[in-house]
């Protein structure tokens, strides 16, 4: 495909871990790459210097000294590191609706789309537009720390992958009663709870022991952690439900962690409530490979022997 006409009037904002050398290489890589094509780069300040001192010639380039705008009229926002890079990028990037596209330089790297050994065919893949966008589900979260009606106003954040209640002290457990839509559900002593979309379903969630839900699967999880309890499964329930979750006021108090960025503390007689998020995250994605195939290559899972239906295997005769 022929690189399109009308580079000037196209801005990309690429973020980067430049925490690691391996990072800065790789921006450095990108930024020379997507500038020769015509594009225009944003950078943040603190990221941008970071090239400077590698060395790196940033002209053209602008400069993003207020990262909460940084994504406000770019087309895309390539993100280079791992997973965490890549929700900090989703802070920066879901209210402007800017598609992220990552390219992993961490371990798994669930969210990335690509593989550092895959970054010149991905800036290709930039400049040709030749990649799709898909909306994945958030959740919001409210916190009230004086009771549901009382007090000051709530806290609100909101998280792509999880909202996770942990508690705050290593010696106490962690009493709380579950609820879905006004009902109570259980009480649980625990060390915390996990509230996931299906796309934080292969992070914190499963690690926890929650089960894996196709992003496709509109759904919200909700996931024990260590609870003294008969009934304390990982459940899945409507993503049109609404979990609450409420500290009792005679335990220890907790601490509420969103996508591991965002932390609220939490009181004892604290009361979170999660819903699905009325903005989504939207991911750029190179590949139209089915999430089977990305589990089995994210996770090394072992498929040797699969011979597949008969027709496939002769040719559709």
């Amino acid at each position: 495909m022929s690189t399109p006409v009308g580079n000037g009037d196209r801005s990309i904002l690429l973020l980067a871990h430049t925490g690691r050398p391996a990072a800065v290489r790789s921006a450095q890589l990108v930024h020379e790459s997507l500038t020769a094509a015509g594009l225009t780069v944003r950078m943040l300040a603190h990221e941008a210097d970071a090239l400077k001192r590698a060395g790196t010639d940033l002209e053209p380039v602008d400069i993003v000294h207020v990262a909460p705008e940084g994504a406000r009229g770019v087309e895309l926002v390539m993100v280079l590191g791992g997973d965490g890079t890549l929700l900090r990028a989703a802070e920066i990037a879901r209210s402007a609706g800017a598609p992220l596209l990552g390219v992993n330089l961490g371990h798994v790297g669930f969210l990335a789309e690509a593989e550092r050994e895959d970054l010149s065919a991905t800036v290709r893949s930039v400049v040709d537009r030749d990649y799709a966008v898909e909306e994945r589900m958030t959740i919001d979260v409210a916190v009230y720390n004086n009771g549901r009606n009382g007090g000051s106003p709530p806290v609100r954040t909101w998280a792509l992958n999880e909202a996770t209640l942990e508690k705050a002290s290593a010696r106490r457990m962690l009493e709380m009663v579950l609820e879905v839509d006004g009902r109570p559900l259980s009480r649980w002593g625990c060390d915390g709870v996990v509230c996931a979309t299906p796309t934080g379903s292969t992070a914190h969630a499963f690690s926890a022991g929650g089960p894996i839900v196709w992003p496709e699967v509109e759904a919200l999880l909700v996931v024990p952690l260590s609870a003294h309890a008969l009934f304390a499964r990982p459940l899945v329930v409507s993503p049109d439900a609404t979990i609450a979750l409420e500290v009792l006021p005679d335990t220890t108090d907790g601490v509420l962690w969103c996508d591991g960025r965002r932390m609220v503390e939490l009181p004892a007689g604290a009361r979170i409530e999660v819903s699905r998020g009325h903005t989504p995250v939207r991911l750029a994605r190179l590949q139209r490979a089915p999430f089977t195939d990305r589990l089995v290559a994210k996770f090394g899972l072992p498929v040797a022997g699969w011979r597949g239906r008969a027709e496939r295997r002769d040719g559709g005769r």
